[in-house]
C-alpha cells in the first residue's frame, strides 16, 4: 500500500511546460515586474540595420544590457547613442523568446552628466576638424552692406528684438525671420532645415534669397545649447553658400556652429553690428571723402595755374621771338634777285658750251655707229625659233577654237531644248486648251466679265471660243476675225 502512495522518482509529479509557455511566462514576468524603467551606463557596440532599427549595448564594469530602438523611434531620440558615451536610457524591458534573450526597448536617450556631454562634444569637434570644416580658407567674407538678412532664431525671445532694434539703429535692412526651436529635441533638425531652406531660395524670386544669415540664441547651460552642437547643424552651416554669422549664447559659450560659421559674434547684438555698418558714420565718411576730393581738385587746379603763370613769366615777349626771323627774311629777300640773275647766267653759259659740242658730223657719226651695231645684232638673230614658237601657238589656237566651237554648239542645243520644253509647258498651261474643252471667255468693252450681274450691265458682249470671237447683243451677231491669243492671266474661263 505504501508503494502505491510513495513517489518512486522525485519530481515526477511536477507539471510540464512547452518552450513557448516558458518564454511567454518569462516575458510577462519581466514586463509586469519592471514596466518602464531608466538605466544608466556606457554605450558599447552600436549597430544600425538596413531596416533602420538601431541595436546597441549599455554596460557597466560587470554586465551588459542589450538595447533596441525601432526605426520609428530613432527620429524621436534627442541623443543618438555613440560608442563610449555615458547615457541614461528609458524604455520597457522585454524578452525575445526565439533566442532566449531579454533586452530593453529604448525610446529616449539622455546624456548622463556634463562630463559626458563635453567628451562627446570634443569627439565631434576633432572629427569635423579632421574633415577640414574649421579651415580658415573655406570661410566666406561677409557682404559689406547686405540688402536682405535672414535670421534663424526663436520668434518669441528677446534675441530677435535685440537684433532688429540694432539693425534699425545702425542701418535699416530687410530681415527674413525663420522661426525655430532654440533648445530641446527639435532644435537641431529645425535649425538645419532653416539654413538649408535659406540656401534653396531663388535670388530675385517671390521670396528673396538673403545675402547674409544670422543664427542666434541667448545664453544657457550646455544642455540648453546642445542642439547647436549637433553634427547636422555643423554640416549644414559648412555647406551654406550664403555667409553665416553664429551668435549662440554669451561670449563665454562655445558651440560647434561657432567653429564652422564664417564669423562668430559674442552676442546676438554683436552679430547685428557685424552684419551692417553704421549709416551715419558711413554718410559722414562719404561726406568727408567728397570734401577731400573737392579740396584736392581745387588745390591741383591752383598749383597748375601758378605753374603756368611762372612759366609764362620766364618766356620772352612775342616781338622778341620774331626779331631774328624777321632780320633773316630781310637779308634773304635782298640777296634773292642777284642770286636769280647769277643762276640764269650760269645756265646760259652751260647751254652754249653744250651747243658747241653738238655738231652735225658728231651726230652722224653717232647714228652710223648705232646702225652698224643694229645690223650686227639682226644678222645674229635667227628666225627659226620664232617660227617654231609661232607654229606651236597656232596649233594651240586651233585646238582652243575647236573646243570653243564644240562647247558653243552643245550649249546652243541645250538652250534650244529648254526653250522647246518651256514652250510646251506654256501651251499646256494656256487657257486656250481649256477653251477646246467647251469653255469660253466673256468680255465687255475690253474687260473680262466673270459674273451674271456684270454681264447684265452691258448690251454688247464678246465671247471667245477656241476658234475665234463672237459679239452678241443689240448690234446683232457678227462673227469676228480670229484674234491674237491673250495671255493666260488676262482671261476668265467658265
Amino acid at each position: 500500500m505504501s508503494d502505491l502512495l510513495d513517489d518512486p522518482i522525485p519530481g515526477q509529479n511536477t507539471p510540464e511546460y512547452t518552450v513557448s509557455d516558458i518564454s511567454g511566462e518569462v516575458k510577462r514576468t519581466l514586463e509586469g515586474t519592471f514596466g518602464r524603467i531608466r538605466v544608466r551606463g556606457e554605450v558599447g557596440r552600436v549597430f544600425k540595420a538596413r531596416s533602420g532599427h538601431l541595436y546597441y549595448d549599455i554596460k557597466d564594469d560587470r554586465n551588459v544590457l542589450a538595447c533596441t530602438t525601432w526605426k520609428g523611434q530613432v527620429s524621436a531620440l534627442s541623443v543618438v547613442p555613440e560608442e563610449g558615451l555615458e547615457v541614461v536610457v528609458t524604455g520597457r524591458l522585454t524578452a525575445f523568446g526565439a533566442q532566449s534573450k531579454y533586452n530593453l526597448n529604448v525610446d529616449e536617450v539622455a546624456v548622463a552628466g556634463q562630463g559626458a556631454l563635453m567628451a562627446l562634444l570634443e569627439k565631434r569637434k576633432k572629427q569635423l576638424e579632421a574633415e577640414g570644416l574649421f579651415a580658415p580658407e573655406r570661410k566666406q567674407p561677409l557682404p559689406y552692406l547686405p540688402q536682405i538678412i535672414g535670421v534663424v532664431t526663436s520668434p518669441s525671445g528677446a534675441v530677435i528684438r535685440d537684433i532688429l532694434h540694432r539693425l534699425r539703429d545702425r542701418f535699416p535692412r530687410k530681415a527674413l525671420i525663420w522661426p525655430v526651436a532654440v533648445q530641446g529635441a527639435n532644435c537641431a533638425p529645425e535649425v538645419t532645415r532653416a539654413i538649408e531652406g535659406f540656401n534653396q531660395l531663388t535670388p530675385g524670386g517671390g521670396l528673396p534669397r538673403p545675402d547674409l544669415i544670422i543664427v542666434a540664441r541667448g545664453g544657457g547651460s550646455i544642455e540648453d545649447l546642445w542642439g547647436f552642437n549637433e553634427e547636422s547643424v555643423a554640416r549644414a552651416t559648412a555647406a551654406s553658400d550664403i555667409p553665416l554669422i553664429s551668435a549662440v549664447g554669451h561670449e563665454t559659450d562655445t558651440t560647434l556652429i561657432d567653429y564652422v560659421s564664417d564669423r562668430r559674434a559674442p552676442t546676438p547684438t554683436a552679430a547685428a553690428e557685424l552684419a551692417v555698418p553704421v549709416r551715419m558714420e558711413l554718410l559722414a565718411w562719404t561726406g568727408e571723402q567728397g570734401a577731400r576730393l573737392s579740396r584736392s581738385a581745387t588745390d591741383a587746379v591752383q598749383r597748375r595755374s601758378q605753374r603756368l603763370r611762372d612759366l609764362s613769366r620766364a618766356l620772352p615777349r612775342p616781338d622778341t621771338l620774331l626779331e631774328n626771323p624777321r632780320q633773316r627774311l630781310d637779308q634773304i629777300s635782298e640777296r634773292l634777285p642777284n642770286a636769280l640773275i647769277r643762276g640764269v647766267q650760269n645756265r646760259r653759259v652751260n647751254l652754249l658750251d653744250s651747243a658747241a659740242r653738238l655738231r652735225p658730223a658728231t651726230l652722224r657719226s653717232f647714228v652710223e655707229t648705232r646702225r652698224d651695231r643694229w645690223r650686227n645684232l639682226s644678222s645674229r638673230l635667227s628666225l627659226r625659233p620664232i617660227q617654231r614658237e609661232l607654229e606651236a601657238r597656232r596649233d594651240t589656237l586651233n585646238r582652243l577654237t575647236e573646243r570653243l566651237n564644240t562647247a558653243q554648239t552643245t550649249r546652243l542645243e541645250r538652250l534650244r531644248q529648254q526653250i522647246e520644253a518651256t514652250d510646251r509647258l506654256r501651251e499646256t498651261l494656256s487657257y486656250k486648251a481649256t477653251l477646246g474643252r467647251g469653255y469660253a471667255v466673256v468680255r465687255a468693252e475690253g474687260e473680262v466679265i466673270t459674273t451674271k450681274s456684270q454681264a447684265a450691265g452691258h448690251t454688247v458682249l464678246e465671247i471667245e471660243f477656241t476658234d475665234g470671237r463672237l459679239q452678241t447683243g443689240a448690234q446683232g451677231k457678227t462673227p469676228s476675225k480670229k484674234t491674237k491669243q491673250a495671255p493666260p492671266d488676262q482671261g476668265s474661263l467658265f
